[in-house]
């Protein structure tokens, strides 16, 4: 049987904010943007390439905002830098490690974004 991640809550305390953030900053894809009623807002982005996407709203999660943390992983971690900078986003240097090359960040509301590439497994 295959178990696929597909999605994942992040809590958020302003849910426009963050959507801008992951589609302006990081470039995410813009799923779904849902009102379901004054309690709940459903958000769903996707980074590009991946089949697992994140979940920002109001109602989605008792999560405290800023407890959150992902990790993506890109090919090369210089052109993903270069490419975050180029939509004004500036997310720090590159910190090298045995495990990968790693960009470590939040986003507006704490919550922890690592970006890795992986390193060359002989």
């Amino acid at each position: 049987m295959d178990w696929k991640l597909e999605l994942v809550p992040i809590p958020v305390t302003d849910v426009d904010r963050a959507k801008a953030f992951y589609v302006e900053r990081l470039g995410f894809n813009a799923d779904h943007d849902h009102t379901v009623s004054d309690e709940i807002r459903f958000v769903q982005l996707t980074p590009p390439g991946s089949a697992c996407s994140i979940a920002l709203g109001k109602g989605l999660t008792e999560s405290t905002p800023g407890s959150a943390a992902f990790q993506l992983v890109v090919a090369d971690i210089e052109a993903a830098r270069a490419e975050l900078s180029d939509r004004g986003f500036d997310p720090g240097d590159v910190q090298d490690f045995p495990w990968g090359r790693f960009l470590i960040f939040d986003d507006p509301d704490g919550n922890r974004v690592s970006v890795q590439q992986l390193p060359q497994w002989s």
